[in-house]
């Protein structure tokens, strides 16, 4: 943890993938092959996962505004298509949000996922009951980094925002909780490298679900 730990809020909101889910590996494969079907072209790795965090539709446009939503339309079929082959549970993480339950912290989670696919992925690891989706892609005109996703989540959850923590795995996330006036905390196991997280200063780092559990339970 960082020397200055910020004090614990009162809700809790949560990223999804590369957060509670590990779906790392499934997105940056869909987006490989996406891209490489509709237009020939290899994508690597490290661009692929500079692209979580943010809607599907804008990233494949801004790679090919021609080609962009065929491509939407191939990655979507492919990832639903292998999303329990490739899909994997964080250790950890179910008996993190049972504990939170427990203590009856608020929480829920907002992410840029569609809602279908974002209950199917969470379904698919057996979290589909431990926590509600308070904001997806459909819920709002602006997406990360912009605030409005997480301003929505706070409202839906029944807190202030000055008093809820975003935890995410993208700097998108750490920039969309600054921007909303919340607490942001950068978990280290997804998409976003360390460096490139620490770039944007969150009020926290954290390395391991573990670490997690310890600040978020520590009320």
């Amino acid at each position: 943890m960082s020397a200055a730990e910020p004090d614990v809020a009162r809700g809790v909101l949560f990223d999804l993938d590369g957060t509670l889910v590990d779906t790392i590996g499934l997105i940056v494969a869909s987006f490989q092959h996406a891209v490489m079907a509709v237009t020939g072209e290899a994508v690597d790795e490290a661009t692929a996962r500079s692209w979580i965090g943010r809607p599907l539709l804008p990233v494949l446009l801004e790679r090919s505004p021609t080609h962009g939503e065929e491509m939407d339309r191939v990655y979507r079929e492919w990832n639903r298509a292998n999303t329990e082959r490739l899909i994997r549970p964080y250790a950890g993480i179910a008996e993190l949000l049972a504990d939170l339950a427990a203590d009856g912290v608020p929480m829920g989670i907002v992410t840029s996922k569609r809602r279908e696919i974002a209950q199917y992925a969470l379904d698919s690891v057996g979290l589909g009951s431990a926590i509600a989706l308070l904001g997806t892609l459909e819920d709002t005109s602006e997406h990360k980094p912009d605030p409005a996703p997480l301003l929505l989540g706070a409202k839906r959850l029944g807190v202030e925002p000055r008093d809820c923590t975003y935890v995410g795995d993208a700097t998108v996330d750490v920039l969309a909780a600054r921007a909303a006036g919340m607490r942001s905390i950068a978990v280290s196991w997804g998409a976003g490298t360390t460096a490139d997280l620490e770039a944007t200063t969150p009020d926290l780092m954290v390395g391991s679900v573990g670490e997690l559990a310890a600040y978020l339970l520590a009320r």
